[in-house]
């Protein structure tokens, strides 16, 4: 089971990984300033997890290429050509 999935869009910056990562070793350290080793282990190892799936595992897919526009082209010219529509006032234009 994965909890955090990195072919997610919004792992695809740098700074952001490294912002969830920092961020979760950063509170282990506050936590073992304080005192308190349960949370810091907590913490540490959400920041070792997080480590692994966006930097040791990290495999970036390439955004979906838009559709070819030179298809939609051939289609206008076969296509026949649409009846006229009446305006707002129900006259044809």
């Amino acid at each position: 089971m994965q909890l955090i999935d990195p072919n997610h869009p919004a792992y695809r910056r740098l700074w952001v990984r490294i912002a969830i990562v920092a961020v979760c070793f950063g509170w282990a350290t506050v936590e073992i300033i304080g005192g308190d080793p349960f949370w810091a282990v907590i913490s540490a190892g959400a920041g070792a997890y997080a480590y692994y799936m966006l930097f040791w595992s990290f495999n970036p897919q390439p955004a979906a290429a838009p559709a070819a526009e030179s298809d939609a082209d051939d289609d206008e010219e076969d296509a026949e050509p649409a009846a006229e529509k009446p305006s707002r006032d129900g006259q044809a234009d």
